[in-house]
């Protein structure tokens, strides 16, 4: 597919939390930060657009099991573990998408409690193509909104990685993402010049 102006790579929340060794690792976060990164930089090169999602929680949001929520402290503003992955090297120009940041809202999706679908709208983005973390929650939640706002969405299925707390969580996800109107494609298929 040839990437023009009106196309956008969502990079989801590749950040140190959500990769081997953070407090949310996820197996495989850190191919998928170097996949990410070279597609983002190819991607820019070619004249589309790149977003990248943060989850940006303040101390003691809800999600945090310590405020009787699912997760373990993550992705807390201005942390280590909030930071994009170093591997991921974002081209310049990336638009960074900050979500998560009200203390009592949850927000797995990129167009949740952020500007996400009002940048995409005033950039006049038509199609959508989306990888990153985790599969099964803010990639799912991203390529559902996604459709449902109404853009053409390809997810890049080689550039994601699964949490699993069930087995076969990511596959399901996949699943889901395609009953939704979602295409499953790759980063090699997605940049073909064709």
């Amino acid at each position: 597919m040839r990437i023009t102006n009106l196309d956008a790579l969502i990079v989801v929340d590749v950040q140190n939390d959500f990769c081997p060794g953070g407090s949310l690792g996820v197996t495989g976060g850190d191919a998928v930060a170097r996949k990410m990164g070279a597609t983002a930089r190819t991607f820019a090169e070619r004249g589309g657009k790149v977003f990248a999602t943060q989850d940006w929680h303040p101390a003691g949001h809800l999600s945090f099991a310590t405020q009787g929520g699912q997760w373990p402290d993550h992705c807390v503003q201005d942390s280590h573990g909030a930071a994009f992955h170093a591997e991921l090297g974002l081209p310049e120009g990336t638009r960074v998408i900050r979500k998560g940041a009200s203390l009592d809202k949850d927000a797995y999706s990129g167009f949740i409690d952020s500007d996400l679908d009002a940048q995409l709208k005033a950039g006049g983005v038509t199609r959508v193509y989306v990888g990153g973390l985790a599969t099964d929650y803010c990639v799912v939640n991203t390529v559902v909104d996604a459709v449902a706002n109404g853009y053409e969405t390809y997810v890049l299925a080689d550039a994601v990685a699964a949490v699993n707390v069930e087995p076969g969580d990511g596959d399901r996800a996949l699943h889901l993402m395609e009953l939704n109107g979602a295409v499953l494609t790759t980063t090699e298929e997605a940049l073909a010049e064709e």
